[in-house]
């Protein structure tokens, strides 16, 4: 999946899009990837002598994963209602710095599906080396998209 594709799931755009392409999706498993452009904006005043990405960010590339694979398991597109939004972070763990340029390969599952929430948990790994693991939680929101 493309980001063309993409963006027909979830409202998120340049710069602010932290999935590139989706290259395996079922509907309990994720698989995207992001390369951190060493132009982004981020990189120029976060650690300037020897930039790095913000823990932020790379939990921001689980979630938008997480929102796409809600999004396509749901059946959702950029035409209906509602967008899947974080409502719950734990058991943030950083293993590995993410500096410009890196690939990051972004796993995400679907743990659990209760009440409209989804419970996933996300891995994000740079040259096969974890950088971040993380549980979180999302739920749709009456935010509607163009």
């Amino acid at each position: 999946m493309n980001q063309d594709e993409i963006f027909k799931y979830i409202p998120h755009r340049p710069p602010f899009l932290f999935v590139d392409e989706c290259t395996e999706v079922t509907p309990d498993r994720i698989v995207t990837t992001h390369r951190a452009d060493p132009r982004a904006h981020y990189f120029q005043g976060h650690f300037p002598r020897q930039p790095i990405m913000p823990g932020v960010l790379i939990c921001e590339s689980c979630f938008q994963a997480g929102a796409l694979l809600v999004a396509k398991r749901l059946g959702n597109t950029a035409s209906d209602a509602g967008s899947p939004v974080v409502t719950r972070i734990s058991e943030a763990k950083f293993k590995r710095i993410v500096r410009p340029g890196d690939l990051l390969r972004i796993n995400v599952a679907l743990d659990e599906e209760f009440g409209g929430a989804f419970f996933l948990n996300g891995k994000v790994t740079v040259g096969g080396a974890t950088a971040l693991r993380m549980k979180f939680a999302v739920t749709m929101t009456g935010i509607e998209r163009e």
